[in-house]
């Protein structure tokens, strides 16, 4: 039985890890895609166009890179949703202390869109998953000393939950690989509904298409 290669359409080493984790070993092909171009006041509306963007963009390389074998692309794109206003990776130190002032003592919503496209039959995908994330009432030392660390400019919302970060967050209400940026439980789900099912094994995990009843 032949299993579809998994791309990955980002540059993000946690997204490529989790799927390790999981037992998915991905091709990552980086879509280089201007977020900017999309400007979009929703944050529903903005994941998912985003993430949709980042797979199509790969789409045609990896059609004609896999010629001879199916491939599914994964794009993802997360935001963070605080006080009614979205907020991406800060451009500096400045923006991410200022942003953490408002974090400090308060709650988020952390949106990621989700889009995964079958070369072979082109059918497209896509979830979002929305996690609230709650944060300790930081110092301005603490703040300072970590946005020093440079780890929050990497990050949309400013922050980690499987690094230093994780030190600055109280609690988490939802998927918390959503928050790190790809949510495992949505993958099952879209996987499921372009037909495919996955398979454990000491080899790790693979993806086969559901046979037919």
């Amino acid at each position: 039985m032949s299993h579809p290669v998994f791309v990955l359409a980002s540059a993000s080493p946690t997204r490529k890890t989790i799927l390790e984790n999981a037992g998915i070993q991905p091709i990552v092909r980086v879509s280089h895609f201007d977020e900017d171009a999309i400007q979009v006041s929703d944050p529903t509306s903005l994941v998912l166009t985003l993430a949709q963007c980042k797979a199509k963009v790969v789409l045609p390389q990896v059609s004609q890179e896999f010629a001879e074998q199916n491939a599914l692309i994964m794009g993802c794109d997360s935001i963070m949703y605080l006080n009614g206003i979205v907020y991406g990776k800060p451009d500096t130190k400045q923006i991410a202390i200022a942003t953490w002032q408002k974090m400090r003592g308060n709650y988020c919503e952390l949106y990621t869109g989700h889009c995964l496209i079958d070369s072979k039959t082109q059918r497209t995908v896509m979830r979002y998953g929305v996690t609230k994330v709650y944060f300790a009432d930081a110092t301005d030392a603490e703040i300072a000393s970590y946005v020093d660390s440079g780890e929050p400019l990497c990050c949309a919302g400013c922050f980690t939950l499987e690094k230093l970060g994780g030190l600055l967050i109280e609690k988490i209400e939802g998927c918390h690989t959503n928050v790190l940026g790809l949510s495992l439980p949505i993958l099952r789900q879209m996987l499921t509904e372009l037909g495919y099912r996955i398979q454990f094994g000491v080899n790790g995990t693979k993806i086969a298409a559901m046979q037919l009843q």
